[in-house]
């Protein structure tokens, strides 16, 4: 399953978020053999940017280890408002 979190940062904030988040994907596509990306949108609106991590082929129970992970990094205290986070499978169509 592919993981896309989603969230706003004061445009303030984003240096700091952007070297939290990277240290962090960097231990996790350690441990768990993963890539990870992170995202932002070119445009920032009412002075927040919003950003996206994203983990292609997450595996199963990954979604608690990345809250824990989170939580270690302290990304919270910087975004305004709540992680939202998606998945999606891969799609393959009958032949």
């Amino acid at each position: 399953m592919d993981l896309y979190i989603y969230y706003r940062v004061l445009e303030s904030n984003a240096d700091i978020l952007r070297q939290r988040v990277l240290a962090m994907q960097s231990k996790l596509a350690q441990q768990y053999s993963i890539p990870t990306a992170l995202k932002r949108r070119p445009q920032e609106k009412e002075q927040l940017h919003t950003w996206m991590e994203v983990y292609p082929s997450a595996p199963d129970n990954f979604e608690l280890v990345l809250e824990q992970a989170v939580e270690a990094a302290n990304l919270a205290e910087l975004i305004v408002g709540t992680r939202h986070t998606e998945q999606f499978l891969d799609f393959s169509p009958c032949a």
